[in-house]
């Protein structure tokens, strides 16, 4: 059965990659894609790589924050954990490299998969808030499209809506507790009871970083430093393609629009590697501000590498270094459904 499932899933994704990558193509003309990217001056990438792992420590960082009522992890040794953890979701579809980065942390560290869960879907909800944030700054300057409109609802009513459910089950556990026990009593059979709880129980201990005011502020305050470096990369891959002509560049603050938008599209199923729920927002958001179909397009498919290239390339490095094979992660996965134990984290956000 779960083989079955992750086949559907994966031509799911993939369904709806080639979908936005039809509509993608649809109006543009590849030959001035292809002139645009022979153009391009490609050391613009160097500084904004650079600025992009700043932003991965600050992710470390956040992590080793939201984990430290469970165990303290030193930055050192949680940073290969991120990275490869975010290697898997750019190669893996279903956003399982959350769940290898949990994985990876009970390996090393002990820390049960089901509270380092926790900690990660908390990240999530941070970095879906700043997203809304950043779309939001963009939209009073912004012809607002239909779909755009309907997506920024959407995704406001699903990230403010598990947000408050998270700080509820955090400073009341036991409300939490009596919502699953007696669902899990009356709906599992009894060689499944305990194993479930128990998993609920670690998941609920996991969302202890919300019960201060001080802590939501610090996790706050750092998701907004880690995608205002990230859209400073966004910046610095702009000026690769400027020129005569090119339409660029554009303000910062439609950067942040751009970054806002093709991050919550890539919630969307697709493909490993977000191929088309990328791309197609990123198009669509800079001719809005009139930059040139076919620089955007090229724009977006430089910055898109960009971004998946280089953490992918050192998740893989440090996943050879820690002696991680692809093998662990199926025989993981397969007891945890054997067992009952621990849950696929649910997809709340961008990558």
């Amino acid at each position: 059965m779960s083989s079955m499932r992750r086949r559907w899933q994966l031509w799911l994704g993939l369904a709806i990659s080639a979908v936005f990558l039809a509509i993608a193509l649809r109006h543009l003309e590849l030959p001035r894609v292809w002139q645009a990217l022979q153009a391009a001056r490609y050391w613009w990438i160097v500084p904004g790589v650079a600025v992009y792992f700043f932003g991965v420590w600050g992710r470390t960082w956040r992590w080793h924050y939201l984990l430290r009522p469970l165990k303290q992890v030193s930055l050192r040794r949680l940073f290969p954990v991120v990275t490869i953890g975010y290697m898997g979701n750019n190669v893996y579809p279903a956003r399982a490299g959350e769940v290898i980065r949990a994985y990876v942390l009970r390996r090393k560290e002990g820390v049960s998969i089901s509270a380092s869960l926790a900690t990660i879907i908390v990240e999530r909800m941070f970095d879906g808030l700043v997203m809304l944030l950043f779309v939001f700054i963009g939209l009073p300057f912004t012809p607002m499209p239909g779909w755009l409109q309907r997506m920024v609802i959407l995704a406001s009513a699903l990230f403010f809506g598990a947000l408050v459910v998270f700080f509820v089950f955090a400073v009341r556990p036991q409300w939490a507790r009596a919502i699953y026990e007696p669902l899990a009593r009356r709906l599992l059979p009894e060689r499944w009871r305990e194993p479930v709880l128990g998993v609920f129980e670690r998941f609920v201990e996991g969302l202890s970083s919300l019960r201060r005011a001080r802590d939501v502020l610090m996790i706050f305050a750092t998701s907004l430093v880690i995608w205002l470096a990230e859209t400073v990369k966004y910046w610095f891959v702009m000026y690769a393609f400027t020129g005569p002509g090119s339409g660029f560049p554009v303000p910062f603050y439609v950067l942040m629009l751009m970054n806002g938008v093709v991050n919550l599209a890539t919630t969307i199923p697709s493909s490993p590697g977000y191929v088309g729920t990328f791309d197609l927002p990123g198009i669509e958001i800079l001719n809005i501000f009139y930059v040139p179909r076919d620089v955007a397009a090229a724009y977006t498919l430089v910055l898109h590498a960009a971004l998946w290239f280089p953490i992918t390339a050192l998740g893989a490095w440090y996943m050879w270094r820690e002696r991680i094979s692809w093998r662990e992660f199926a025989a993981a996965e397969r007891e945890r459904e054997a067992r009952g134990e621990e849950p696929i984290v649910p997809r709340v956000s961008s990558r």
